[in-house]
């Protein structure tokens, strides 16, 4: 009964997002037969202003006005077709954001790139920021599922959930309304910990099926968060990278750009890259998807959506050898192009302090200089690639969030 009572409650949800979806997009067909413009036609100035933050109504249809819109920022300045994406998941650090946005501008070749950025926090502060880049195409997108705009019902907190920390049994007789489903070590969902798995895969299905300007692109997708930094180099390497993988590695399934190394030993491993199996703890940063990656992730939609664990990451290392078979193969760079400047978030709960980030980042590019830019990249190592077990974390075991979750395949 609570099982088919949590269903129709997900259903319901699905169904009213689904009729606000139905109506923007109605309303913005009517505008169109009437002479209004379509994304890639509208003025600058008209397209960077419709997102309302007076109310959660209002960002709501903010968010599907502008996921249905998405008006290419500077397409005007830089017509030509990308020849990189990158993908970054922005919260609420608009402190490391800037830095993000800094590294960029310090880009070679920057102008090539695209930039989009996926948003799961709406604040005119992060917009401004983003809305301040003149150096390249950008692209933003809106998490439709985020907690802001559903901070009193699911998929935020809904004042009839279940504690966190309440046994099943209490749950059962006071009758929370998720009490059958606790996660494997007996705790309930917290809104704020479940977010970030769901905005990835929710990003990754828009950005591969959604993304109108992305439709004709054969090259891999970089994805980063607003808390990394890339190298000045980065666009040379990449493109050093995909001709190694396509020459050296043609089962590569990943490009893993960054590592959590840091610059340690960087003078000595900027030209050297080396392949493994994936793993969340070394893999996650600076993350290069083909599309044909992507097909066999989706093939995997339930797998990712049911599995015990709050992280993407882990669960994405739990996927490569049991639902994929062939387990996930990673050509890594040796000397890192993403730097983490994340001090604080959802794993480092202290204070952030982005000054003393960004005193690292300029520490850490001085010593690297002189090691940028390598000629050739060469492939030093092969490790193993095989299936990784680890404990998994807990924190997903709420039959809703696998019920919306495997439902951005359809409902975007």
């Amino acid at each position: 009964m609570r099982l088919r009572l949590l269903k129709k409650n997900v259903a319901a949800f699905l169904g009213v997002s689904i009729a606000l979806l139905l109506l923007f997009y109605w309303k913005l067909t009517n505008k169109r037969l009437a002479g209004e413009l379509l994304p890639h036609e509208a003025t600058q100035s008209f397209a960077m202003n419709t997102f309302n933050y007076g109310s959660v109504l209002n960002m709501r249809k903010s968010v599907y006005d502008s996921n249905y819109r998405q008006f290419i920022q500077n397409a005007d300045t830089f017509p030509e077709d990308p020849e990189v994406v990158l993908v970054v998941q922005v919260h609420k650090r608009p402190a490391y954001l800037k830095m993000l946005i800094e590294s960029l501008e310090k880009a070679q070749e920057v102008q090539k790139f695209l930039v989009v950025f996926s948003h799961d926090y709406f604040s005119e502060e992060i917009s401004a920021l983003v809305k301040g880049i003149t150096f390249c195409k950008v692209l933003q997108i809106y998490f439709p599922y985020s907690i802001q705009l559903y901070p009193n019902e699911f998929p935020g907190h809904d004042l009839r959930d279940c504690p966190k920390d309440i046994s099943k049994e209490n749950a059962i007789k006071t009758g929370c309304i998720n009490a059958e489903h606790p996660d494997t070590y007996g705790h309930y969902r917290e809104a704020f910990i479940t977010q970030t798995k769901h905005h990835w895969w929710w990003k990754l299905h828009f950005v591969f099926e959604r993304v109108t300007v992305l439709q004709g692109y054969k090259d891999y997708t970089v994805f980063i968060e607003e808390d990394n930094y890339i190298l000045p180099d980065f666009y040379p390497y990449f493109k050093s990278m995909t001709k190694l993988r396509n020459s050296h590695c043609a089962d590569c399934d990943v490009l893993a750009l960054g590592n959590h190394d840091g610059v340690s030993n960087f003078v000595e491993h900027s030209d050297k890259t080396e392949t493994l199996g994936w793993m969340s703890t070394k893999h996650n940063i600076g993350m290069g998807i083909s599309r044909d990656v992507y097909y066999k992730l989706m093939g995997c939609n339930n797998a990712f959506c049911t599995y015990d664990d709050y992280n993407w990451d882990w669960t994405l290392q739990n996927l490569s050898g049991t639902c994929i078979p062939k387990p996930l193969k990673v050509l890594v760079a040796c000397g890192t192009r993403v730097l983490h400047t994340g001090n604080c978030g959802l794993h480092h709960q202290e204070a952030c302090n982005p000054d003393e980030a960004q005193q690292k980042v300029e520490t850490d590019l001085k010593a690297v200089t002189n090691a940028l830019f390598p000629q050739t990249l060469t492939l030093t190592g092969q490790g193993p690639v095989e299936h990784k077990p680890h404990m998994k974390n807990g924190g997903w075991g709420d039959v809703r969030d696998h019920t919306l979750c495997i439902n951005y395949a359809t409902r975007l």
